[in-house]
């Protein structure tokens, strides 16, 4: 996936990963920069453990959501 697909969707993931960790989340423009930094994180983390989501936009979706829920945890807990 090109860099710019790779934004639009860690923004989409920041999007939702902002409506998950409703009322821990830190704004929607944050949320949406985190869920760029969790694309990477994401799609990391499942190559690790072995699932791979080289084709499907979905796939990439969930995974750059879960890494951007992951993320948003782990500032709002060094926030604290």
């Amino acid at each position: 996936m090109s860099i710019i697909g790779v934004i639009i969707i860690g923004i989409l993931a920041g999007f939702i990963a902002g409506y998950i960790v409703k009322g821990t989340g830190f704004g929607w423009i944050i949320n949406l920069i985190l869920g760029i930094a969790g694309s990477l994180l994401g799609s990391w983390l499942f190559s690790f453990i072995g699932i791979d989501f080289e084709n499907g936009i979905l796939g990439t979706l969930i995974s750059a959501t879960v890494g951007a829920i992951i993320i948003i945890f782990v500032v709002n807990y060094f926030k604290r």
